[in-house]
């Protein structure tokens, strides 16, 4: 069993965990048992009734937070012609072609997300083994294969993140650091449920939520009412 410090186990006193707490108070207390010397990532974690065995159950895409993540992405785009040339002037952090795919494959991985317009995919196909195991492939689902490269990219600039369900239908995404005000991390979580609840696959039976955590970096997690958050 992993030991925990003295501060996560005093933080950990301070959470019921028999109680599920109203979307603002868990936050509040988010806050007040982040106590890591830097600026703690607050993130969000969903159970959600689904059967990820079945193709037609897959909860994945990408929803742009109101105020972002507090962390700048690095953004690389597989582009040529005027589309790289759009994707300097958007903003990228690094964009090419064949050159920037050899540089990868040499194990360059230095960028949070890539951006490809659909003529290159082809020749990004081959990265699949690098980029897939790390999230890190372009996906039509989540807006980074396309021809309109400048609006992915300020999106991605702007706070966009992509959601995936794991094997066992647990969604986990950041929606800001503990630095933030509670409107500004309560704004985010809205807006990410609101995006889960609207991505349910219709071949979904029973209760889609199941649960809700919020949690610091270093704190323990906090169970969220999940009813006040998903009313649509």
């Amino acid at each position: 069993m992993a030991k925990h410090g003295k501060k996560y186990l005093d933080a950990i006193k301070k959470v019921d965990r028999e109680k599920l707490y109203e979307p603002q108070e868990a936050l509040e207390l988010v806050k007040s048992i982040s106590s890591a010397k830097f600026d703690e990532t607050v993130e969000a974690a969903f159970r959600l009734g689904i059967d990820t065995k079945k193709a037609d159950q897959q909860v994945r895409g990408a929803v742009v937070l109101p105020h972002g993540t507090g962390k700048t992405k690095r953004v690389l785009v597989f582009a040529k012609g005027e589309k790289a040339k759009e994707a300097e002037q958007a903003g990228a952090d690094f964009v090419g072609d064949d050159e920037m795919i050899n540089k990868v494959q040499q194990g360059w991985l230095d960028f949070d997300v890539v951006v490809a317009t659909p003529d290159m995919m082809g020749q990004v196909g081959r990265l699949g083994r690098t980029l897939g195991p790390k999230g890190l492939m372009p996906n039509p689902k989540t807006g980074t294969v396309t021809f309109e490269v400048a609006k992915a990219i300020q999106e991605i600039k702007a706070g966009k993140i992509e959601y995936r369900a794991d094997k066992a239908g647990n969604v986990h995404a950041a929606i800001g650091k503990a630095s933030f005000s509670i409107e500004q991390l309560g704004e985010n979580l809205q807006t990410l449920t609101d995006a889960l609840v609207k991505a349910k696959p219709a071949a979904a039976k029973g209760t889609y939520m199941k649960s809700v955590t919020v949690s610091s970096t270093m704190g323990p997690g906090v169970t969220v009412n999940a009813g006040r958050l998903s009313t649509r």
